[in-house]
């Protein structure tokens, strides 16, 4: 087989044609790319079009190989000489077997490899040598998005679990694993679509869920392997980040240990509930996902935003052991465990404008806090299968948090400190057994018992409640101490009937029990003496509810049309015990929904969903004392049970999927309340009251757009999201009934290349325009812009630059814009052994950052600190 050759003068160099199978078939989304025979690198890379066309083109001569790989076909090479001028039309003629052609070589690796549920990716095609951990090479890769806090989506999906050669150490707090696992440990990352998390629901649940799993590199597998990252400030103040990984990947026992001290803002757990408390998103085995104890008071504080380790002035400590072991072919146990400290400060100046009805004043704020925290968490899981059809799962968890905020504050030019002590217990167990008795058939049991308590002490040593107090009673200083303690049993039964055609019954029975113990208690102190404890500012509120619920589920397929009918049945009872009152409701209710699909083809698909929810009050819904919930803050519930009732309205347009050049999604979203918690509030200069109420009527409506094309001539992927929400609501503000009209428009686009050559970049641009109308319109226009640069010198060195500029609405023009660079090296001095890197962070040294924000009552201009200019020199050795 010959390349036709064609010459142009002033053209690019190009290679086009088309790829068929051997009954001359357009063999569509196969893969096409151009490597150099002199460095073994990729310089260009597409897929084919539906009808087997592409189009790809070469900056520089030079001898390359052209490589077409697709699912069911062999890989198939071919050695070609491209000069300058001229244009190159090859079509290729995909074999099923084996065969040998002048210049055909067969290869087994391949950048992307698509099978029906499964796709294949070659961590080293999109490797461009600056990474760090995992969740940095994920980055580069297309139809990856990875968020700025690490969360993982496939598309628009977000990954259930990422898995270390197919056992799951963290579920869905696999932040822990991609923010600490070396990039470079990791051979192919696999992408499963219609992923169970139950081994005996295979083919059974109509499951819409995405996993990741990752196969390490061979030559690592079978010994105790990882890296040790030592990073330490120079020409800067005391600045340091030390990384390690310990692992061991035996059949019989897996070892996983991370180690991460570091005062550089980096975050190396991400968020730690998604490791304590896991939600299965999809109802299977899920039955008190959601419970958990509630806490009113709390001193964090909001950030603002750019990168979170710009504004994280933190002292972090964190070690984690984690080990799964095969015991037999039918038990495997698996224990895990983290330590974390850390303390953080915070600094922030604020000026706060109220400007509402007749009202107007404003506060001053400067506001130091200092936070320190420490999470101990282990947990057990135990599973057993008992036999090819039968399983048991036993799952026991504990977890400690302890926490200690103290704040120096000055309100108006008062100067106060604060400190609240809190410390937060869960211990949690699960017994799930499945049985798949009928090969269509399976039952899956659940049971779970949660036990949580969260008790808080607070203190403020200046009293701004004057105007609370009884006549002739002085206060100077504040305490409040509260507890919430919650027990949780529940049980439930799963029966799944497959039927023709995959058809899909489903029925599910349960019945849970939750208890509530609420106390609080506000102390007015004069000199730490208690003066008075009023009682509209205590709780003592025992909730309890019970739910003997019956669901049902069918999904009915018929050719390219789908429908979901579910109804929920729900005996619902509530026994509320207060000061005031004894309440007991025993409510039936229904929730119906209803799911309607088509898949027009296999790039275009439509959905539309509708529902009718009931939702019950809950704990923080029906207490009915005010509690302090900042230093100037006090909050209070219905004080009783409610029920309010809501509809939803959902529709979607897909086009294209993950393999797709050109992939889209659009959708609206509108939510409708007939009766809602909004808020009876009385604000006042040194301090605001509110109280929860039910109003009637709410509405929000929310639409969605991404787009995301490769350019395959300048192998680069662009992306395109716009989103629109708006929402209508009343509330009550120093006795006025208002209606407030909010709405929110953000919209961002980005370009990455994927060059395997000197130079890659990655750029972008996003826009937040808020508007909130009252009688008045208060609007605010924000903007980040980046660019980012990748200089690879060769194999062994590289540089990388990231610039960033913010500008910010509302706030005078010497103070609304702000510009950011950092920069990093990186040198292998011996592969696979001993790097070194050299970081710059925050060159141009900006100390404050200002922000303004604006809601239907206030409009915050505030200042943060942040971390100054510091560069650091980091060696990471791999053993």
């Amino acid at each position: 087989m010959q390349i036709l050759t064609v010459n142009f003068l002033n053209s690019q160099t190009s290679i086009s044609g088309i790829v068929r199978d051997k009954d001359s078939n357009p063999v569509s989304f196969s893969n096409v790319f151009i490597k150099s025979q002199v460095n073994n690198s990729i310089v260009a890379f597409t897929r084919t079009l539906k009808d087997g066309s592409y189009v790809l083109e070469v900056e520089e001569s030079g001898n390359y190989e052209i490589s077409f790989t697709a699912i069911l076909y062999k890989p198939t090479i071919f050695q070609i000489a491209i000069e300058t001028g001229k244009k190159y039309i090859q079509n290729v003629i995909l074999q099923d077997e084996t065969t040998f052609l002048d210049e055909v070589v067969i290869k087994t690796e391949k950048p992307i490899t698509v099978k029906t549920d499964t796709i294949v990716i070659n961590a080293k095609a999109f490797a461009q040598g600056n990474e760090t951990v995992l969740e940095d090479l994920l980055r580069k890769i297309p139809g990856l998005n990875i968020s700025e806090n690490g969360t993982i989506k496939v598309g628009t999906k977000e990954v259930e679990k990422v898995m270390i050669d197919g056992d799951d150490f963290f579920e869905h707090g696999y932040k822990l694993l991609t923010k600490n696992l070396n990039a470079s440990t990791v051979d192919k990352i696999e992408i499963y679509k219609k992923y169970s998390n139950n081994r005996l629901l295979k083919n059974i649940e109509n499951s819409d869920k995405v996993a990741l799993n990752l196969t390490l590199k061979d030559e690592i597998k079978s010994q105790w392997f990882g890296n040790m990252s030592l990073g330490y400030g120079v020409a800067s103040e005391n600045r340091y980040d030390v990384r390690t990984n310990l692992m061991s990947f035996e059949k019989k026992a897996k070892f996983y240990a991370i180690g991460n001290l570091n005062n550089v803002g980096v975050d190396a757990v991400g968020d730690i509930n998604y490791i304590i408390r896991p939600v299965n998103l999809d109802g299977i085995s899920s039955i008190g996902d959601d419970e958990n104890s509630e806490t009113l008071l709390s001193l964090n504080t909001s950030k603002p935003n750019l990168k979170e380790e710009r504004t994280n002035f933190n002292n972090a400590e964190l070690i984690s052991l984690n080990s799964i072991f095969t015991i037999s072919s039918k038990v495997k146990l698996k224990v895990i465990g983290f330590y974390n400290s850390d303390k953080n400060d915070f600094f922030r100046k604020g000026i706060d404008e109220y400007h509402f009805e007749n009202t107007a004043f404003t506060n001053f704020e400067d506001y130091n806090l200092s936070k320190k925290k420490k999470i101990g968490f282990a947990k057990i899981n135990f599973n057993y299968d008992i036999s090819s059809n039968e399983s048991f799962e036993f799952i026991s968890k504990y977890s400690l948090e302890n926490g200690n905020t103290n704040t120096n504050l000055i309100f108006n030019e008062e100067k106060s400190w604060e400190k609240l002590n809190e410390k937060t217990q869960l211990i949690d167990q699960k017994a799930v057994y499945t049985n798949r008795f009928r090969s269509n058939k399976v039952l899956i049991f659940t049971g779970r018992i949660i036990n949580e308590k969260a008790p808080q002490n607070y203190y403020n040593n200046v009293f701004l409640f004057n105007d609370i107090l009884p006549g002739g009673v002085t206060a100077n200083n504040v305490s409040q101490g509260s507890n919430d303690k919650l027990n949780f049993l529940g049980f439930e039964t799963h029966f799944f009937d497959k039927k023709q055609k995959g058809n899909l019954l489903e029925f599910k029975a349960g019945y849970e029990n939750r208890q509530d113990y609420f106390n609080s208690e506000l102390e007015f102190l004069e000199n730490d003496n208690s003066i008075i404890a009023p009682a509209d500012y205590a709780n003592k509120v025992n909730f309890g509810t019970q739910d003997i619920y019956f669901k049902s589920k069918y999904n009915y397929f018929f050719r390219k049309f789908a429908i979901e009918a579910k109804v929920e049945l729900h005996d619902f009872i509530s026994d509320l015990k207060t000061t005031e009152i004894v309440e007991k409701n025993n409510n039936l209710f229904i929730n119906p929904s209803l799911v309607l699909s088509w898949e027009i083809n296999q790039n275009n698909k439509i959905s539309t969903s509708f529902s009718y929810n009931t939702t019950n009050a809950k704990i923080l819904d029906v207490y009915n004392g005010y509690v302090l919930t900042s230093y100037k803050s006090f909050q209070k519930g219905t004080g009783q049970f409610n029920q309010l009732q809501s509809n939803v309205f959902f529709l979607k347009y897909g086009l294209g999927n993950w393999e797709s050049k050109f992939s889209s999604n659009a959708s609206i979203y509108y939510y409708k309340n007939f009766d809602f918690y909004s808020t009876n509030a009385v604000i006042l200069q040194n301090y605001s009251q509110l109280e929860k109420i039910i109003i009637k009527n709410r509405s929000m409506f929310r639409a969605d757009l991404d787009m995301s094309y490769f350019f395959s001539d300048i192998s680069s992927t662009l992306k395109v999201e716009a989103n629109y929400s708006k929402s209508n609501y009343k509330n009550i503000v120093n006795n006025e009934l208002r209606e407030v009209e909010s709405g929110i428009t953000v919209s961002s686009i980005e370009i990455r290349s994927n060059f395997k050559g000197f130079l890659n970049y990655h750029l972008g641009t996003k826009w937040t325009i808020n508007e909130i109308r009252t009688s008045d319109l208060n609007k605010n226009t924000d903007n980040l812009t980046f660019f980012d640069l990748l200089l690879s010198f060769n194999k062994n060195l590289n540089a990388e630059f990231q610039t960033e500029r913010y500008h910010f609405g509302n706030l005078e023009a010497s103070s609304s814009k702000y510009y950011f660079l950092d920069i990093k090296a990186n040198y292998i001095f011996k592969k696979n052994k001993l790097s070194f890197s050299l970081s710059s962070n925050n060159l141009f040294n900006t100390k404050t950052f200002r922000q303004s924000y604006i809601s239907d009552v206030v409009t915050s201009k505030t200042e943060y600190r942040i971390l100054p200019r510091y560069v650091l020199l980091k060696m990471d050795y791999k053993f």
